[in-house]
């Protein structure tokens, strides 16, 4: 009975001591778990804050990657100088008493440069002959929102010939090509009515590269002496817009493989077509009177 109450005695304490015992774990278990998830929630942020880190990057690899936008340069890039764009010789037939040529005012003879000469064959009691010519040189640059410079001055070229097509006054308007002459070129002719009496006008217009070229050469047979032929008024204005183009060409030496014959290399340009500026006004003079 003795030994029985010594165990009942000790049980309780034992039970105590096991019961404390797995308190103890289940505490000691409950505490690991909250440093876990602390530890699970760091590695998740972590984690996310590198994707964010990592899609920036390559963000701004990808935009430093990306190409600026180019056009390719134009190939001319400076004009001759006006009034030396005929030769002597052309001039002496064309404008037989003219002075020296009026260079027309320009804020940058290297974008925009014009010439003009005017003679006055007078033969007394017969009448006289009148002419008038002028050169004129557009050139344009290439630029990335508008376009290459030679389309540009392909859309001038034709724009000069709209304008000399309809020209106020005009009779009789004919256009047609004209060959070795640049990249592209036309003559416009047609006649003014004026009280002093008719005048031939012929404009030829002419592209090489990103450089326009427009030759205004006009006649007339006043107080009484005959009416030029527009013919040879036509050979001769060719053959000043022929002069010009190459005068062009030889002033940018190899830059854009032309030569003095006024017929330069094929241009670089796929379609040879272009604009004008809205700032940029045509050059042509009318016909001038005596």
């Amino acid at each position: 009975m003795q030994l029985r109450a010594q165990r009942d005695q000790r049980d309780p304490q034992a039970k105590r001591a096991k019961r404390a015992k797995r308190l103890t774990r289940v505490l000691v278990g409950a505490a690991a778990v909250p440093v876990m998830l602390v530890a699970a929630g760091c590695s998740s942020d972590s984690g996310s804050d590198d994707g964010k880190d990592k899609a920036a990057e390559e963000s701004a690899a990808s935009k430093s990657a990306s190409p600026s936008p180019t056009v390719r340069a134009a190939a001319f890039g400076k004009l001759p100088e006006p009034c030396s764009a005929v030769t002597k010789k052309t001039l002496d037939d064309l404008v037989p008493k003219a002075d020296s040529g009026k260079e027309g005012a320009s804020n940058d003879t290297a974008m925009r440069a014009s010439c003009s000469w005017d003679s006055l064959d007078d033969n007394g009691v017969k009448g006289s002959q009148f002419r008038w010519l002028s050169v004129s040189m557009l050139r344009f640059e290439s630029d990335v929102k508008r376009g290459e410079g030679d389309k540009l001055a392909g859309d001038y070229y034709r724009k000069q010939l709209t304008d000399a097509q309809g020209a106020q006054g005009a009779k009789s308007v004919k256009t047609a090509p004209v060959s070795g002459t640049g990249d592209e070129a036309s003559v416009v002719r047609y006649d003014l009515k004026k009280k002093e009496g008719t005048f031939k006008q012929q404009t030829v217009v002419a592209r090489v590269e990103n450089v326009v070229v427009t030759v205004d050469f006009n006649g007339a047979g006043l107080a009484g002496d005959k009416t030029p032929d527009a013919d040879d008024l036509v050979k001769d204005a060719q053959k000043a817009a022929k002069e010009a183009v190459a005068a062009v060409t030889k002033a940018n030496g190899a830059a854009g493989g032309g030569t003095s014959s006024g017929t330069p290399a094929p241009s670089k340009s796929s379609s040879g077509e272009s604009s004008k500026s809205p700032s940029e006004s045509s050059s042509k003079a009318p016909a001038k009177d005596s």
